[in-house]
């Protein structure tokens, strides 16, 4: 026979059972939200293998492109969110200058504070570099034979006539990696000649895609025989027969994806184990799968796969300064788009003429001052590099894509165009003026 009291306590066991599951249950429910720019291929590994070392917490994986991932964390403060994993070292920047990560403690892995140049970590410790990634060349050896041309070898090799209508990039402004390697070139070169060089490249480019893997199926596809890219990003699987040969330049430029906390996150302490496992022997050999293909931080694990540090990289002599790139990342975006991207047809035709005139011009002083003179307006970006220093941070940090402008901004890129388009016309002008015949003047 049951006791009086036995149902009462049988039922508040049951009563206690019920709200500790539920409170367990709810737990689980917001244990480790991230918000990244990687696919499901590239964080679904790493998510199962973490989440079958650690049962007792789930993932919640937000996937956004990076600058749409950056707003987010921005604009929706009120929105479950933890860590923040992705590639551009930009948006770090952009997030750790608005206040949006927390400090993080760097994790033992051997690596160097730099490869060649680049830091690995954030120095001021916002922000820790996990992977690896070389940016050089992609190519189509049955293409460049078609039309008999020489593997590039430097990212000079791209300024050479004989590779005009043969190139294909990503515009910085929808690639977080093109931003990269167009920062690193002018922060190598100097602002002025960094555009020049990219102004004479823009000369021969067949085409400028609309996303960064557009690239490497432009190659695979023979649109166009080269391609300036990334590793992990040369391949075209999904194109059959695909030849893509990816190739680092003498200065290579090795970058780091990163990964963050952020200061609004609700539960550090599943964050700090993510972030631990990242690191650890398991999570780094992840990356090495061929599906995933970067390379680790870890020491033990790349040795074989990066060159020696006195190879003498693109920013082995100065370095890259991270927070100046984050500065200035809308306006180097804009002045590419305008410069290079809308102008494409005409300074592959005034380049061409240029080159051309240059040929036929040795000997005659007239001819080649006035020849030095359109060299110098078609490499002449629309702002210097002093001009640039004096903006305010709302006309040179970053403009998204899909938010109106300020009526400053629309003045400020009006501004732009004028003084990108007043030098192409000038330039037009003097190639007119020496190429018609002394008899029609």
């Amino acid at each position: 026979m049951n006791r009086p009291g036995h149902h009462r306590g049988a039922g508040w066991r049951l009563l206690l059972a019920v709200i500790l599951a539920f409170a367990f249950h709810e737990a689980r429910a917001a244990d480790l939200s991230i918000i990244t720019s990687y696919p499901p291929s590239f964080y679904e590994p790493f998510q199962r293998a973490f989440e079958a070392r650690n049962p007792d917490i789930r993932v919640t994986v937000v996937q956004r492109n990076t600058g749409s991932a950056s707003r987010f964390i921005l604009e929706k403060p009120d929105v479950a969110a933890d860590i923040f994993w992705a590639s551009a070292t930009d948006a770090f920047e952009l997030l750790k200058r608005k206040g949006a990560l927390r400090a993080i403690r760097s994790r033992e892995t051997g690596a160097p504070d730099r490869i060649l140049g680049y830091p690995v970590d954030d120095p001021e410790g916002f922000y820790l570099g996990f992977a690896l990634s070389g940016y050089g060349l992609v190519y189509n050896a049955a293409y460049l034979a078609q039309y008999d041309l020489p593997v590039p070898q430097n990212w000079q090799d791209l300024l050479k006539p004989v590779y005009a209508g043969h190139i294909g990039i990503t515009s910085p402004s929808r690639s977080g990696t093109t931003h990269l390697v167009v920062e690193a070139l002018l922060q190598t070169y100097g602002w002025e000649r960094g555009w020049a060089l990219l102004s004479e490249i823009g000369g021969n480019l067949s085409t400028v895609t609309a996303r960064s893997f557009g690239v490497a199926s432009g190659v695979a596809q023979r649109r166009f025989g080269i391609g300036v890219t990334i590793d992990f990003l040369a391949r075209a699987p999904d194109i059959p027969g695909a030849e893509n040969v990816f190739a680092l330049t003498p200065d290579p430029l090795y970058v780091p994806a990163n990964i963050a906390i952020l200061s609004r996150a609700r539960n550090g302490k599943a964050a700090e184990r993510f972030v631990d496992f990242l690191f650890s022997q398991e999570g780094q050999a992840i990356l090495l799968r061929p599906a995933i293909g970067r390379i680790p931080v870890r020491a033990e694990l790349n040795a074989a796969l990066l060159p020696p540090e006195n190879t003498g990289g693109l920013l082995a002599a100065h370095g890259f300064d991270a927070r100046l790139s984050a500065e200035r990342y809308g306006i180097v975006n804009l002045i590419f788009d305008d410069y290079i991207v809308r102008r494409r047809a005409m300074l592959a035709r005034l380049w061409a003429r240029l080159r051309a005139l240059e040929g036929e011009a040795e000997g005659v002083a007239d001819r080649r001052s006035t020849l030095a003179s359109v060299r110098r307006l078609l490499g002449t970006p629309p702002l210097s590099a002093g001009d640039v220093g004096k903006l305010a941070e709302d006309l040179k940090g970053e403009w998204p894509r899909g938010i109106a402008r300020t009526p400053a901004q629309h003045a400020f890129a009006r501004d732009i165009r004028g003084a990108v388009e007043q030098n192409l016309a000038r330039a037009e002008s003097l190639l007119a003026a020496i190429s018609t015949p002394a008899g029609r003047r």
